[in-house]
């Protein structure tokens, strides 16, 4: 085979052979077993020892901005003459390649393919380049030495002009960085980024600036990351994935938490070391909230653990990492005259203002009255709210004072239990309940002992209220005092 892609024809045994312009054919010397090169125009005699392998074939024409690649190629010079051994055949550069540009049409010599055809150079546009990789050792234009394996960018616009030692790898296109976004990239090997500083292999980091951005050799892209639009409502919790500076010089631990609020930036890209942890809407209270929240956050920046913080309103705040609210958000405590609230102290603290300040111990209990409003402090639990029981001049309740035990009842005015008081429930025998439920008519059932007409039962009776009985007009009725061990009987109408 003498080439690729010239389509020669077969040897010809014509003695004369006119040979155009522009064209060449090959022919062996069958005494040396020689072949050589007859480029046109002229008008070849062929020898009794000569055969001409192919009719004449048109020279290989290199056009501007094209190149072609011949395998074999012939030895020259330094004045570009071609070399002959000694048995006069042209010495071949074996398992070489010669890349070609534009120039004058030429021959292939015996022994050399066509390995390439006419190809156009290829143009880099702007914002692409190309990835290149050195297959042997060379000097380039500028007489630095390239070893085999190094890899470096074509940047464009530009021409590229092939060389046989570059192996193209692939093309690399630009990436378009808009507005709150960035580029994530990672270093394939150690290297040093566009803006000149030293990476490690496999560290990541991210480019923010808005435009087109090329990446270097050793640099691998592996996505856009969009920024989180923050609002005056909004807050974003991140956590650290490992030690590291964010942007504003706030050096972070590894599992660290931490919010970024409106105040901070009003469109946040998350940083390659930052695990976004989800999205913290605001906490609002109202003039008339308040809120409990546990765990809270210390001046140093870590949660006080087992601690509790009362925030009242009107605010508005954002919850910050390890806090939580006790009980959501709670209404401040608006008391009548006729109300109270029984509170309990978790630890020792001071209530009240100049000569009204009172101490109280952990443990006490006390009432406050109203009219007022209160919130309870994080040291003050509220055990119960009371209530003003009304009473009338016919009505009581039994109180037991729960220091001494003492049981007492109170008759005929509005009372609120103080702060050692309870109701205490009366237990009364089973007859004197069935006497209290049932009512007898004592003039239609007069003279029917134990067939008295039976009412239906009232309700279920409350054990804390005074036991009253009313006596009819022209009845009776016993009652025996346990104390002094005597009976009397009271005479109706009386209660």
């Amino acid at each position: 085979m003498l080439g690729r892609g010239l389509g020669f024809t077969m040897a010809t045994e014509e003695a004369i052979i006119r040979i155009p312009p522009y064209h060449y054919i090959h022919v062996l010397d069958q005494n040396s077993n020689v072949s050589r090169v007859e480029v046109g125009p002229k008008t070849y005699i062929r020898q009794d020892n000569e055969r001409v392998l192919f009719a004449p074939v048109r020279m290989v024409t290199v056009p501007p901005r094209h190149y072609c690649i011949v395998a074999n190629p012939v030895s020259r010079d330094a004045q570009s003459s071609v070399l002959f051994d000694v048995t006069g055949q042209v010495r071949l550069r074996h398992a070489d390649q010669e890349i070609r540009l534009a120039q004058d049409p030429f021959p292939l010599y015996p022994g050399e393919l066509l390995e390439k055809d006419i190809t156009p150079l290829q143009v880099v546009l702007p914002n692409t380049a190309l990835h290149l990789k050195a297959l042997l050792d060379f000097e380039d234009k500028n007489g630095d030495k390239v070893m085999a394996g190094d890899e470096w960018l074509f940047e464009g616009p530009g021409t590229y002009i092939p060389q046989k030692e570059v192996e193209v790898v692939e093309i690399i296109q630009a990436t378009v960085i808009k507005q709150n976004q960035a580029l994530r990239l990672r270093a394939r090997k150690e290297c040093f980024d566009r803006d000149g500083k030293e990476r490690v292999t496999g560290e990541e980091w991210l480019v923010r600036s808005v435009g087109a951005y090329l990446p270097a050799v050793f640099e691998e892209v592996l996505d856009l990351v969009d920024a989180v639009i923050l609002t005056e409502k909004t807050a974003l919790h991140l956590r650290a994935r490992q030690n590291f500076k964010d942007l504003r010089g706030v050096a972070h631990r590894t599992g660290e938490e931490w919010l970024v609020t409106v105040q901070d930036t009003e469109a946040h890209v998350p940083d390659v070391y930052e695990e976004v942890l989800g999205v913290v809407p605001i906490t609002t209270l109202g003039p008339r909230h308040y809120c409990v929240i546990l765990d809270p956050m210390g001046p140093d920046g870590k949660n006080q653990l087992g601690q509790k913080r009362v925030v009242k309103g009107e605010k508005s705040f954002f919850l910050q990492p390890g806090e939580r609210l006790e009980r959501g958000i709670q209404d401040v405590y608006v008391l009548s005259e006729q109300q109270g609230l029984l509170l309990k102290a978790l630890q020792p603290l001071e209530e009240g203002e100049g000569e009204e300040k009172v101490a109280h111990q952990a443990g006490d209990r006390w009432l406050i009255r109203g009219p007022l409003e209160y919130v309870p402090s994080a040291k003050v639990e509220v055990v119960e709210e009371r209530q003003a029981i009304p009473l009338d001049q016919n009505e009581g309740i039994y109180v037991q004072d729960v220091k001494t035990g003492k049981v007492r009842a109170v008759i005929g005015s509005t009372y609120m239990l103080t702060q050692d008081e309870v109701l205490w429930e009366k237990e009364l025998p089973s007859g004197v309940e069935e006497l209290l439920n049932l009512g007898h008519d004592p003039l239609a059932d007069r003279g029917q002992k134990g067939t008295a007409k039976v009412l239906q039962p009232s309700a279920a009776r409350n054990k804390t209220r005074v036991v009253s009985y009313r006596v009819p007009h022209n009845a009776a009725v016993q009652v025996y005092d346990y104390r002094a061990k005597r009976a009397r009987v009271v005479f109706g109408p009386e209660l």
